[in-house]
């Protein structure tokens, strides 16, 4: 399975923040809409880093309460690893796994196409296993 087949099936909508709005305007997103990380992207789609709930934490043990007012793109993660729609799940574990993170910014002409998270990456895959595994069960009760 691609990243292009996860986009078709949950959808390419992202949720970005700009890059001067606030850690707290970033935590009050994050709250409404009951996610754990938000691309931070210029208006026209620009993909310029990412801001997860680790990266809050991170901030506010640094900074205390002064990390509120701070702007996202002072403790955004800017070096952020991308995809492409053709990349494959087992890529995107891979990926994901030896980067320790969660998310992953689909990219497509340099402007944001989607975003893939651990969960899509893991629903894909045990789907993917409990076919396998129903076509094994078919195969030998058929022999």
């Amino acid at each position: 399975m691609t990243v292009a087949r996860i986009l078709a099936e949950k959808g390419r909508s992202v949720v970005t923040i700009q890059p001067h709005r606030s850690i707290d305007e970033a935590i009050h997103l994050l709250a409404e809409k009951r996610i754990g990380a938000v691309v931070v992207a210029e208006a026209d789609g620009v993909v310029l880093g990412i801001l997860s709930e680790r990266d809050i934490m991170r901030a506010l043990a640094a900074s205390g309460a002064a990390a509120f007012d701070a702007p996202v793109a002072n403790h955004m993660t800017a070096d952020v690893v991308t995809c492409q729609r053709s990349a494959s799940v087992e890529e995107l574990m891979q990926l994901m796994t030896d980067g320790r993170f969660r998310h992953v910014p689909v990219v497509e002409d340099g402007k944001l196409a989607g975003l893939i998270s651990i969960g899509d990456v893991v629903k894909r895959r045990i789907a993917a296993v409990e076919a396998e595994h129903q076509a094994m069960r078919d195969y030998i009760t058929m022999a």
